[in-house]
């Protein structure tokens, strides 16, 4: 019985480790009205003319916004996907 107490103890710990030490990182990059998630913070420069808002960033009913996904690392430009 010890055994399996100890064993129990040693499981949730360590669960609760990895909840702490994992944290979500993400970014919505916006260029225009074309919106993307970046799961890695970028430094844009400013001629890029993106704007970068927190993962739970959402825009508003009136706003017309469109996601477009793309991995790595670049932005939309109008409609085309420039990499840096």
């Amino acid at each position: 019985m010890k055994i399996l107490t100890q064993s129990l103890i040693a499981a949730v710990a360590a669960a609760g480790v990895g909840a702490v030490a994992v944290p979500a990182s993400a970014d919505v990059v916006c260029n225009g009205n074309t919106c993307w998630h970046t799961h890695d913070h970028y430094n844009y420069r400013p001629e890029f003319g993106v704007v970068v808002h927190p993962d739970h960033w959402r825009w508003s009913h009136h706003d017309h916004y469109r996601w477009r996904e793309h991995e790595g690392r670049g932005y939309w430009r109008n409609g085309v996907w420039i990499t840096f």
